[in-house]
């Protein structure tokens, strides 16, 4: 365990630092502001000149705060720590590299490399962190009330966050900024998916264990994860034995804590994760909800 959180942590400082360098090298010099806090602190920066390192600790910290009264201890010392390490990185690397980037925006090519370089270090950044089970804060954490509290999927409500922020970059900077910045926010997503789990793009896995030592995971999932399990009764084909089965459900940037966690517990168990088209019930959108629209398929 204490081998397993020197990893996260390690992950999240890594990942913080890849994260800020991106934003500092690529997005805020070409004026690109793919959503997030780094995307309202760009605009910011541009507009009105106020710091951007500053802007990120400012509108992420409050964020955290409520995120934890509402969900409680999962928004714990690793999120904090993502929160605050993205705004130290981000002046570190502005204090190193400046203010403008290492490419000559003269010229029409330097916003499409800052749009696809910029995305694939933030992604990777964002990615390590999430790998975790932490994440950077901000406009995350705005995406995840929003699907507490409405019928909207986490999906659905951060493409909306990201979609407003991207729209008021049009507003201040260009159209043509705005669609740059579309194309940042598909690459990093494509890159976090891959480094988070590489398969799928849903927000939550279906997983199915099998093992030995189930009320050792069965802990894990519902004591750490503050997750909910259930125990099924599996029989093998061959071998005719009874055997429990646990089913669970996990956000996707949990699940690497949880295949390492059953590593840890039963080298020998048997893992089956799958993509959870929509989850509905207590911790993810509100089935009440769901069950009053028209058509839940649409969502």
């Amino acid at each position: 365990m204490k081998a397993r959180n020197v990893i996260d942590y390690a992950y999240i400082i890594i990942g913080s630092a890849i994260t800020a360098l991106g934003i500092v090298l690529f997005l805020n010099p070409a004026m690109l502001a793919p959503g997030g806090v780094s995307g309202i602190a760009t605009i910011l920066f541009h507009t009105l000149d106020i710091d951007l390192s500053l802007t990120i600790f400012v509108l992420t910290l409050p964020l955290f705060f409520i995120g934890l009264k509402l969900f409680g201890k999962q928004y714990g010392v690793k999120t904090l720590l993502g929160s605050i390490l993205l705004s130290v990185f981000t002046m570190m690397w502005t204090s190193i590299f400046g203010e403008n980037g290492i490419l000559d925006y003269s010229k029409d090519i330097s916003t499409w490399l800052s749009a696809l370089y910029g995305g694939v270090i933030t992604g990777l950044g964002m990615g390590l962190v999430m790998k975790s089970g932490s994440n950077t804060g901000g406009t995350d954490i705005v995406a995840q009330i929003i699907a507490r509290y409405t019928p909207l999927s986490l999906g659905t409500a951060l493409f909306i966050v990201d979609g407003i922020i991207i729209a008021v970059s049009a507003v201040f900077f260009s159209i043509e900024n705005a669609l740059y910045a579309i194309v940042v926010a598909y690459i990093t997503t494509v890159v976090v998916n891959k480094i988070v789990l590489s398969m799928g793009t849903n927000y939550a896995k279906t997983v199915f264990i099998i093992s030995e030592n189930t009320d050792e995971i069965g802990k894990f999932i519902t004591e750490e994860l503050e997750r909910g399990a259930t125990i099924l009764d599996a029989r093998g084909f061959y071998t005719k034995e009874s055997r429990p089965m646990i089913m669970t459900v996990i956000p996707n940037q949990d699940i690497s804590r949880l295949t390492r966690a059953v590593h840890a517990s039963d080298p020998k168990a048997f893992l089956i994760i799958h993509e959870a088209f929509h989850v509905l019930g207590e911790g993810y959108t509100p089935i009440e909800r769901i069950a009053s629209s028209s058509d839940v398929t649409q969502r």
